[in-house]
């Protein structure tokens, strides 16, 4: 009958219709699920990195500054210190790069090869600790953890530690 109307169903623009905002939708929660796969791994690299910081921290912080015997005039290890475990003092750190990182217990961390931890120690100036002055000029030195990932930096983190011998 020419005047019929269909009464029940979805005519063929209103399926095409449903059927681009399916799409659209599926398309926002992949791309919503990329970026917050993005920003967890961001995080747990936060986490890591600052997990290997604090293993630096803690193997250094009873360490005096300097070797107490000979109290050499430059930072880094003595000539009869050429490895981890023979760094006595805190001024042995400076210019230390460990890749895989380190403990706290100095036991290489291979499950984090892709992570650096670069330690800087240097004398501060007593008045401002942003000031570097010459070594052994000051009772201050300011400690600096840098940690990277596949070379790019993570996290960076300095704190300062008196030294209490006689200059």
């Amino acid at each position: 009958m020419p005047g019929r109307r269909y009464q029940g169903g979805f005519s063929l623009i209103e399926v095409l219709i449903a059927i681009i905002l399916i799409g659209i939708a599926i398309a926002s929660l992949v791309a919503a699920n990329s970026s917050f796969t993005k920003t967890n791994a961001a995080g747990t690299n936060l986490s890591t990195a600052e997990f290997l910081l604090e293993q630096i921290r803690e193997l250094t912080v009873l360490l005096p500054v300097v070797d107490p015997l000979t109290e050499y005039d430059t930072f880094g290890p003595e000539a009869d210190e050429p490895t981890l475990a023979d760094y006595d003092d805190l001024d042995d750190f400076d210019g230390a790069v460990f890749s895989p990182p380190i403990s706290a217990d100095r036991a290489t961390l291979n499950n984090f090869a892709a992570f650096t931890q670069q330690v800087t120690v240097e004398n501060v100036s007593k008045t401002n600790f942003e000031q570097v002055v010459a070594d052994r000029s000051s009772y201050f030195v300011r400690v600096t953890v840098k940690v990277l990932f596949n070379s790019e930096e993570i996290i960076s983190a300095g704190w300062v530690r008196a030294w209490y011998a006689e200059q």
